[in-house]
């Protein structure tokens, strides 16, 4: 594989930042059911979800377009 596919992979977030992407996400689902209704809840609760799918898997694309984390400016 060349360094450009390898680098799409690499994980850009770690530790405490995984951690409270994963709260947060939760967090941002559940409220979205308890206070919202309809196409609006999915909607929020699909946001949340994923940020706590990025938080699991040590990766995010913004975070990566912009350079932020290992291998990039922090």
């Amino acid at each position: 594989m060349s360094e450009d596919v390898i680098g799409f992979y690499r994980k850009n977030i770690g530790g405490p930042h995984q951690a409270v992407r994963i709260v947060l996400g939760v967090g941002v689902a559940v409220a979205a059911f308890v206070y919202l209704a309809g196409t609006a809840a999915w909607l929020v609760a699909l946001g949340g979800a994923g940020l706590a799918v990025a938080g699991l898997v040590g990766y995010c694309p913004m975070c990566a377009v912009a350079g932020i984390g290992k291998g990039g400016a922090s």
